[in-house]
C-alpha cells in the first residue's frame, strides 16, 4: 500500500506503509527522561530514587538529618538522593514529590546545583529520617501514626 503527499507546490511523493509507520513512531517517541546523575566516584547499589522538597524547605530539612546524601536545588527545589523504592509504605507529605528513578519533570527547568555531596561514594540520604524531618517541618503527621477509620 502506499500513499501519495502532495506538497505545497503540487509535486506528489509515493510514501510506502513502511515510511508512514517510522514516521508515525518517529513524531511519537518521547525525548529519554532527564534524571539526577551521582557525581563522578559514587555508586548507587541500591537503585536511585529522589525526594523534591520546595526549596524554601531544603535549608530547614538539612540540620534535622543525622547524614545528608547528595542534594542539588534548583530556584524551585531541592532534590535528595535516596535508594529505590523509598516510597514503600510511606505517603510522602505534599508538596514533597517521589522521583521513582531519579527522574526530573519534563518540563524545562533551570540548571541543578550540587548542594551538598557527602564523604565516601554512597550518594543516599536515609529515607526514614528525610520523611520524618520533612513531616516536623511541614506540620505532617506521618502516615503510620495517622488513626485509621473503623
Amino acid at each position: 500500500m502506499a500513499v501519495t503527499d502532495t506538497d505545497a507546490l503540487g509535486s506528489g511523493r509515493v510514501l510506502s506503509l513502511d515510511t508512514l509507520v517510522r514516521l508515525s513512531r518517529t513524531a511519537r517517541a518521547p525525548d529519554a527522561p532527564r534524571r539526577l546523575t551521582v557525581p563522578e566516584g559514587m555508586t548507587t547499589p541500591l537503585g536511585c530514587d529522589a525526594v523534591a522538597v520546595p526549596a524554601h524547605l531544603g535549608p530547614r530539612l538539612l540540620p534535622r538529618l543525622p547524614r545528608v546524601g547528595c542534594v542539588y536545588a534548583d530556584p524551585t527545589y531541592w532534590w535528595w538522593i535516596v535508594p529505590a523504592d523509598s516510597d514503600y509504605a510511606l505517603c510522602w507529605p505534599l508538596p514533597a514529590h517521589y522521583s521513582t528513578g531519579a527522574v526530573l519533570p519534563a518540563a524545562p527547568s533551570p540548571a541543578l546545583t550540587l548542594v551538598h555531596r557527602p564523604q565516601g561514594t554512597i550518594p543516599y540520604t536515609p529515607p526514614i529520617p528525610l520523611y520524618l524531618a520533612l513531616c516536623r517541618v511541614m506540620g505532617a503527621t506521618p502516615t503510620w501514626s495517622r488513626p485509621f477509620p473503623a
